[in-house]
């Protein structure tokens, strides 16, 4: 599984969410609402201290991350974090992964 985040979405996150030393921006799923992939269920996030991270990325100093609880989620899946404009919040794109 691999967690990417576009320049776009990045930018978003450094504007709206400030972050304290040892923290980063958690990605998990949630009951209600609707992706791609899943019925019943959203993509959430929250600023949080990974504790068993599955997949973590860090970009321009920014902890990106989901935990092992969450692997039910987005298992068989790469995960993108884009940004919408017209909404001015985050997207989320799920990719089958190819590893």
């Amino acid at each position: 599984m691999q967690l990417t985040i576009t320049p776009q979405a990045l930018e978003w996150f450094q504007k709206e969410i400030q972050l304290e030393p040892g923290m980063g921006i958690k990605f998990y799923g949630k009951v209600y609402g609707k992706t791609q992939v899943h019925d019943g269920f959203s993509v959430g996030l929250s600023v949080d201290r990974p504790d068993k991270p599955l997949v973590e990325t860090t970009v321009s100093g920014i902890l990106f991350f989901i935990e092992e609880t969450d692997e039910w989620f987005f298992k068989r899946y790469d995960l993108v974090v884009d940004y919408n404009s017209k909404l001015d919040e985050p997207t989320y794109v799920f990719e089958e992964s190819k590893g």
